[in-house]
């Protein structure tokens, strides 16, 4: 058995065996979830969470704006609820930034357009 490999995991998948739209659906769904940790959107009080991070929460949004608007066309029926994650996170962003942007200056909005509530 490799380093990588035991008896109760299955072996790794090559990157070459991996659909296109599976690496981009885990590459969105892991900056969402990086993003809704830097707005702290798992705790009850998200700017007291000790990871609330807005710098970083826009830049992760930002490059998932780019991902989705770039990969839409491939997406099919995850289409709308990649958008709709992206929306939330866009919209929690304004919410909790204490000097909010201008419609169409938030993260990703160059990418989406202004986002409204």
């Amino acid at each position: 058995m490799t380093e990588n490999q035991n008896s109760t995991e299955p072996p790794d998948r090559d990157l070459a065996e991996i659909p296109a739209i599976e690496v981009m659906s885990r590459a969105m769904v892991m900056l969402m979830s990086s993003a809704a940790e830097k707005l702290g959107l798992n705790s009850a009080e998200p700017r007291e969470d000790p990871h609330f991070d807005l710098d970083e929460a826009r830049r992760l949004i930002t490059a998932l704006a780019g991902l989705v608007t770039a990969s839409v066309e491939y997406l099919g029926p995850h289409a709308g609820p990649m958008r709709d994650g992206l929306k939330s996170l866009q919209l929690a962003f304004r919410e909790y930034s204490t000097y909010p942007d201008e419609p169409g200056q938030g993260p990703g909005e160059k990418y989406t357009g202004p986002v409204y509530s």
